[in-house]
């Protein structure tokens, strides 16, 4: 599986049959040029929206005929085994910016989690549903979703093979959210990478946990 970080939540997922997830999508541009990453204007078979935030939720410039995932469930597209988890985008449960998705995506024998703008950590209910995971895709900025300790803690009750931070401060994104080197200091198994995709199989993951920091894609 590919994995292509677009910038902010956004990522591209393609198997090596080619079935193309697009999740979390951003209007380029939003928020008065605040999020000033590039229009994602890439085909998918498959769009995951975790909430109908701007910059959570914008599909008008994706390409192909694609299934969207925006509601709690389990579903199958093109083999693709998808789990939406019911969270929220704050910690008062939802009541200062309503409800996320945390999506559940299995497929070549990878399970790979995107929490969306997760507000919160997990409670034991929550981490039993999620079950065992190999890629966690996770906000780090703080201010509108978990903060780098907040992260942390998500990823430690997690235990995935490789945690891809997203949603922090960079040149492109002007939130008043702090950047990703807040998450990675003082952490082992750090990379930072110079590329905005990975490959992984289930067979290739690292023996040991490890952080990957990719370089935005537009």
């Amino acid at each position: 599986m590919k994995i292509k970080w677009y910038g902010h939540a956004a990522f591209n997922l393609t198997t090596e049959d080619g079935v193309r997830i697009i999740i979390d999508p951003y209007l380029s541009g939003a928020f008065g040029g605040a999020l000033s990453y590039g229009k994602i204007q890439d085909e998918a078979d498959i769009v995951l929206t975790s909430h109908d935030h701007d910059d959570h939720n914008y599909t008008k410039d994706i390409k192909g005929k694609f299934v969207i995932v925006n509601s709690a469930g389990q579903t199958s597209i093109k083999g693709i085994n998808i789990r939406a988890i019911p969270s929220f985008h704050d910690p008062s449960k939802g009541n200062e910016r309503g409800k996320n998705l945390i999506f559940v995506i299995e497929a070549e024998g990878l399970k790979v989690t995107h929490v969306g703008d997760l507000g919160h950590t997990l409670g034991k209910d929550t981490i039993k549903e999620i079950g065992a995971i190999d890629i966690l895709l996770v906000p780090v900025g703080g201010f509108y979703t978990i903060d780098p300790k907040e992260a942390t803690k998500v990823m430690e009750d997690l235990k995935p093979a490789v945690t891809i931070p997203m949603h922090f401060k960079t040149e492109k994104c002007n939130f008043p959210i702090v950047s990703v080197d807040e998450f990675i200091k003082n952490k082992k198994h750090v990379k930072k990478l110079n590329t905005s995709e990975v490959v992984y199989k289930k067979d290739t993951l690292p023996k040991e946990p490890e952080i990957v920091v990719l370089k935005y894609a537009l």
